[in-house]
Parts: structure tokens; sequence; C-alpha cells
């Protein structure tokens, strides 16, 4: 029997294992999960809001649990680690309270004679294939929304957090939600890529790669059905003259590295004002040399190691090819004990004299490594921040309000921050532009992907 392993970053061991599902397997699967949905679409809005509500308490019972099991799957320290499970559930909360309004039937207007509204009506069976960087906060963005809007869930988890949908499904049991309206299988790729093709799936979303949301596409380009892609990420920031520097530097930094730089959203390249460029770098490098690279079960740990040996290798290469090319890495790697070459653990690492012929400046890194690059004015920031085939946030830090929106509508990303980087706000959508992908989740507008608008024109009764 085929398995599905978990090779843990902490000592490169097999962490956890579970069988791949079969094909009868999966049929029963998808059978079981049709049927719940039909009854499940005649609940109403506060039943389903009832069950999620106690699938949020359910998380929050094992938090500690969770914590250490997300520490040997993928490396987040256990002083971090509890913080994604209490936001994923604050997330869900946010969601379940917005739903009435995001599921509320629309009005186009009165027409003497006819009654005239458009509802909200649940897409069927959502697949969820989600990723292992936030395997909590990523896969929570369309699971209860999906299941609030009417939909039955069937999860498929990154195989480096395959535990995750386990406790996924463990909160829901204990929720007493509906045998079958949540469900999860351990597949591999070529098998969930053949589920988006099932006639039984009704919307797919994907979070992860390229090229896979690539395959993910053109698996449903001869159905009918909605795919939402989150893909790949090289977040911009600038910092312009008359911005708090020292502001700038602690979030930007944090930003940067947090989660060891494993994030959609992380900061992975900084354009600096010529003026205060010198001061920023120092001061950012002093900030760095303060991280605790190391075990990431042990309290005293603020950077873990990255996923793998070979997403290590990878990175390294990147700043090494920069450097090769005329960058300067400014982290002597030797000042982090961990830091262990052809290991996962790598010290953070900020590379100067950059420019955008260098892949550590264009191509994504997701790791502990920005590059900081020095700008001359508001015009090339813009310019070389666009410079991306990527666009899901950009950063500004300035004290000026005005400057930052003219900024932002300028820049082609899916959400601008001020002041403020990494980051989501469940209440505005989450969405993406160019290879970021397509589609959005979160906020009352996040139910519009998860439904279908169903028009009721009714002339009415004579008399």
């Amino acid at each position: 029997m085929s398995m599905q392993q978990t090779i843990t970053p902490v000592d490169g061991r097999v962490y956890a294992e579970r069988p791949f599902a079969g094909a009868n397997h999966i049929n029963a699967v998808l059978d079981n999960v049709v049927k719940a949905q039909q009854a499940w679409a005649l609940t109403t809005v506060e039943q389903r809001a009832a069950y999620c509500s106690r699938f949020c308490d359910a998380l929050l019972a094992h938090i500690d649990e969770i914590a250490l099991e997300l520490a040997w799957q993928m490396g987040r320290p256990v002083s971090q680690a509890p913080n994604e499970v209490r936001t994923c559930v604050d997330r869900a909360r946010y969601m379940i309270a917005e739903a009435p309004a995001g599921l509320a039937p629309l009005d186009p207007g009165a027409k003497e004679g006819f009654k005239r509204y458009v509802k909200r009506t649940p897409l069927g069976v959502v697949f969820v294939i989600a990723p292992w960087n936030y395997p909590f906060l990523t896969a929570v963005n369309s699971i209860v929304p999906a299941i609030m809007a009417g939909n039955a869930v069937v999860l498929k988890h990154a195989a480096q957090t395959q535990l995750v949908a386990e406790r996924f499904q463990q909160a829901f049991d204990e929720a007493g939600l509906p045998a079958g309206v949540f469900q999860h299988i351990h597949v591999p790729g070529a098998v969930a890529e053949q589920l988006v093709k099932d006639t039984r799936i009704a919307h797919v979303n994907f979070t992860g790669s390229v090229p896979v949301g690539h395959a993910v596409s053109r698996a449903a380009a001869d159905r009918f059905i909605s795919v939402g892609l989150e893909l790949g990420g090289k977040d911009p920031a600038y910092v312009r003259a008359d911005a708090d520097i020292g502001f700038a530097v602690d979030n930007l930094v944090d930003g940067a590295f947090f989660n060891s730089g494993q994030s959609c959203c992380g900061i992975e390249r900084i354009y600096v004002h010529e003026s205060v460029f010198n001061d920023f770098v120092e001061r950012a490098v002093e900030l760095t040399k303060t991280y605790r690279l190391g075990d990431p079960t042990k309290p005293e740990t603020n950077i873990g190691p990255v996923v793998s040996g070979k997403a290590a290798a990878f990175i390294r290469d990147q700043v090494g090819e920069a450097v090769r090319q005329g960058a300067k890495a400014l982290i002597d790697p030797a000042s982090f004990a961990a830091d262990q070459p052809g290991t996962p653990y790598m010290a953070p690492q900020i590379v100067v004299d950059v420019d955008h012929s260098m892949r550590v400046m264009t191509e994504e890194t997701f790791g502990p490594v920005v590059g900081i690059m020095k700008v001359r004015n508001d015009d090339e920031a813009v310019r070389l921040m666009n410079d991306s085939e990527y666009g899901l946030t950009a950063a500004i830090f300035t004290r000026d309000l005005a400057a930052a929106e003219a900024i932002g509508d300028c820049v082609e990303t899916g959400t601008v921050f001020l002041n403020r980087c990494d980051a989501l706000d469940p209440a505005l959508p989450w969405v993406g532009v160019k290879d970021t992908g397509r589609g959005y989740t979160l906020s009352r507008w996040g139910y519009e992907t998860l439904t279908r608008p169903k028009s009721y024109h009714l002339r009415l009764p004579a008399g």
C-alpha cells in the first residue's frame, strides 16, 4: 500500500505517514459528500453558524497539541504556532458573522405586478487543496465560508501537513457537523488533479505554486466549474523618505522572516529612498542578528528551519548566485550556530547591491531572505514594484496618506498596505493579480465565489 509521508524538517525523520486513499474509498467519499450536501443546503444560516462556532471551540480545545504538531510537521516554533490556530478561529468567526450579509437575497428593485429577487445558492461540493506553509489559515479561508454557504467540502491537504486535515475533521466531528458535510482524503497530486475532473466536484480552491495552479486550471478546462487559485508571490515594500524608519524596520524585518519567510504575502524585496537607505539597512541588519534560529520545539526559538533540505538548497543557491553577480550578503551565517549547510536550518539573510537581473529580486524565494534596493523617488519605486510576474500585496511606509493612496493606485497588486505588511484582514477580499492567481476569498464578497445567483421573477396573481 502506498503511503503519504511527512518528513519533519526538525531532524529529517518520518514524523507521520498515512495510506493513500484507494479508488473505492474516494468514490465512497464523493458519493457521501454529494448526498450530505443536498440535505445541508436546506439548513438555515443560523443552523450552520451553530455547527461552525462549535468547530471553532473544538480547535481551540486542542491548541497546545496542534502547536507541537505544527512544529514537527513544518518547522514553525512552538512559541508562534498557537497564534495560527487562534487567528484561524478568529477568521472563521468573522466569516460566520458575515454570512447573513454575504448570503442575503438581492433586491433588484420594485416592478409593478411582480416579485423579484436573487438568491445566493450553494455550488455543491467544494474541493479544497491546501498548502503546508500556513496550513490552518489557508484552508479555513475556503472551508468555513463554503460550509456556511451551504456547500459540502472535501479537503486534500499537503503531505507535509497532512495531520492538519485530520485536525479539521476532528473539530468538525466534535462540533457534531452532519456526517459527510466535511470530509478529508489523503491522495497524491496526480489523483487530486483527476478529482478536479470529477463531475461530483462543483468548485475547486487551490493554494500553492504557479505550475500546479496551471495544472488545476487545465484539469478544470473541460468543465464549466469555477476555480479559485492563490499562487506565487514576490511581495514588495517601499520605504519613503518621510517614513518612521524604526517602525518600518521592525515591521518589514518581521514581514520578511516570520515563518522563516515561508508566507505567500511575506516581504521578499524592499525599495528604500536613497536618503534613508543606509539608516534603514543598518537597523535591519542589527535587528536580524537578534533572531534565535534553532529547534522549533524549544520555546526560546523564534525562527525555525525551512520546510526541507531541498527548499533550503534552492534558497541558498539564489543568494549565492546574487553574490556572484555582485550583490552583498550582510548576515554571516556562522553567527547563527544552528545554521548548517545542507540542512533546513538557515540563518535569515539581507542582500544589498541587488537589481532585477538577479533571481533573488524576481523569482519567489519562499525563505528567510530579503533583497533591499535604493531608489530615487516614488516613480522608480512603483516601476520596480510592478516589475514582477506576481501581485498579491504591496506595502508602503510613509507619513503621507495621500501619497500612499496615489502610489497604491499605480501598483499592480491585490492589496495595498500602509505602514504594515504580511497581514490579512478578513473584512477585505483576499485577492491577487497576474501570476498570483484568480478569484478571491474572505469578506462578505468572498461568498460570491462560493455561491451562484438564482433569479426569481414571479408574476403576482391578479386581484
